[in-house]
């Protein structure tokens, strides 16, 4: 199954494991809470989604790469014991806690979440000595006599034997006991994912003309070369930055991420191409509405490769105006739920922009991933901040403080409206320029779509609406309800005939 499916899957299985009686036993005992084994190829998302499951459903999560434990960090240390056994003291050999068991209660203390996900990578590339130990894990949950604390799954991930020399089988015994997940990739689904995290835009187009070269491992004369999603993701973060900072990205940059030789060459000449599209289209022309007439005619002869390129560069733009207003329409939500808290007399001005900051430290320090949560959190802190500040500055008296407050609120929905507006017409500019340049065309119904599938063009377009949007809808849909007619006329008269 693909990366989204498997995801569900362990989502189903959490809240299976998860679920309690009448009398609050868990409804699938301990004993038949089955680890989750997933296989597939490296680089495709399997530790990815751990950190998204934990933070959707508000568990907690301890990751650990087994290739880095021996038997001791993970059985624990020996140490002589003294016990009384058959009614005379004896001494035995114990082992204090395991470090991954003793890392679980540490998580459980410091967040108060008693439920969560212990998620064991490379679960089939450890020692020989570790791995009586962790067959016994998976089998008992046990590291020697220390249990992992109920309402805690066990999740393991590994990689098939052909990307990895120095794997290990599971015998039947063990994988008779573990929820065995395979999965292989999927550029589809992570396309999804993609648009969500905002992955750059070149990579995005590139691989919409080259499907082929999203993931890939081959080995050659060379040995083992390679192109993961993982390294297309880490590639877009860099690229992103280095255009902050004016630093170029070359094929020897490229060649650093994309581990084949062949795709990582074809990316870095598609880049000059994506540059050059920048200069010669003026994109922000394009969505300020004030683009010369050659840029249609140019766009209107070039071919298809250039204007595919053409609209990911609109489609990243426009992408991205929308997600500053997600932004700023959660923000703008969660100052109003501030607002209430303190009109209701449940939290004060004084202490709530420490509140929240502390907060926001904590999941920072838990490894978030959400940039969007994490950046409107922050944002948050920053706007409290000023509030309060500001009633400092201007000494408002106390049962003056919240009509203050509103006024200062009143400019952070004013931010929210003026985004909107701005995102709105660069849709409405974008399509405009398109209808001059190649109307009724195939690349209008693929920008359509792809306006649809983007997880924040979509939203906004759901939030805030879009009119040309909505009229090209229209009219691709009549265009495609008018052919599948004259379809069906051909084949009646056809069968006729």
């Amino acid at each position: 199954m693909n990366i989204k499916r498997a995801k569900n899957e362990i989502k189903n299985a959490l809240k299976a494991y998860l679920a309690t009686d009448e009398f609050g036993a868990y409804r699938i005992p301990p004993i038949r809470q089955r680890p989750i084994l997933l296989m597939g190829p490296p680089g495709i998302g399997k530790t990815q989604i751990m950190q998204q499951i934990a933070e959707e459903t508000g568990v907690g999560l301890i990751s650990y790469t087994l290739t880095h434990h021996t038997r001791q960090s993970a059985l624990g240390l020996p140490f002589i014991d003294k016990v009384v056994l058959g009614g005379e003291e004896r001494t035995v050999t114990a082992y204090t806690m395991s470090e991954i068991i003793a890392s679980v209660y540490r998580e459980m203390e410091r967040t108060g979440v008693k439920e969560g996900i212990l998620f064991l990578d490379e679960i089939n590339c450890i020692s020989e000595t570790l791995t009586p130990m962790m067959l016994q894990f998976l089998q008992c949950k046990t590291f020697g006599n220390q249990q992992l604390p109920a309402g805690w799954v066990v999740v393991a991930a590994g990689n098939p034997p052909e990307y990895n020399k120095s794997v290990r089988e599971f015998d039947v015994v063990t994988l008779d006991r573990v929820k065995k997940i395979d999965i292989e990739e999927d550029f589809g689904v992570w396309k999804e994912y993609a648009y969500r995290r905002g992955i750059h835009g070149a990579i995005l187009s590139y691989l919409e003309i080259r499907r082929e070269h999203f993931y890939r491992v081959e080995t050659t004369a060379d040995g083992l070369q390679f192109v993961t999603a993982r390294g297309w993701e880490d590639l877009s973060e860099l690229m992103q930055v280095y255009e902050s900072l004016g630093i170029p990205v070359d094929r020897q940059v490229v060649e650093q991420y994309l581990q084949l030789p062949q795709v990582a060459s074809d990316f870095a000449n598609y880049l000059q191409l994506y540059d050059k599209y920048k200069q010669v289209y003026r994109v922000d022309e394009l969505l300020s509405g004030t683009w010369e007439p050659v840029r249609a005619s140019e766009l209107r002869d070039a071919p298809f490769d250039e204007k595919l390129g053409v609209l990911g560069l609109l489609l990243s733009r426009l992408a991205d105006g929308a997600r500053d207003a997600y932004r700023l329409d959660a923000l703008t939500d969660a100052l109003h739920a501030d607002l209430l808290a303190i009109r209701e007399g449940e939290k004060a001005i004084a202490s709530l922009p420490d509140e929240k900051r502390a907060a926001l430290a904590d999941k920072r320090n838990g490894g978030s991933s959400d940039k969007d949560a994490l950046y409107v959190a922050s944002r948050e802190v920053e706007r409290l901040d000023a509030y309060r500040q500001t009633l400092m500055l201007e000494k408002v008296p106390e049962d003056q403080q919240f009509d203050r407050l509103k006024a200062l609120f009143s400019a952070d929905v004013d931010a929210r409206a003026a985004a909107a507006d701005k995102t709105d017409a660069e849709l409405a500019n974008a399509f405009a320029f398109l209808d001059a340049a190649i109307p009724d065309s195939q690349e209008i119904v693929l920008f359509a779509t792809e306006l649809t599938a983007n997880w924040f063009t979509s939203w906004f377009i759901q939030n805030f609406g879009c009119d040309a949007y909505f009229a090209h809808n229209k009219r691709l849909l009549f265009d495609d309800t008018q052919k599948q007619l004259l379809q069906d006329i051909e084949s009646a008269r056809n069968e006729e005939s």
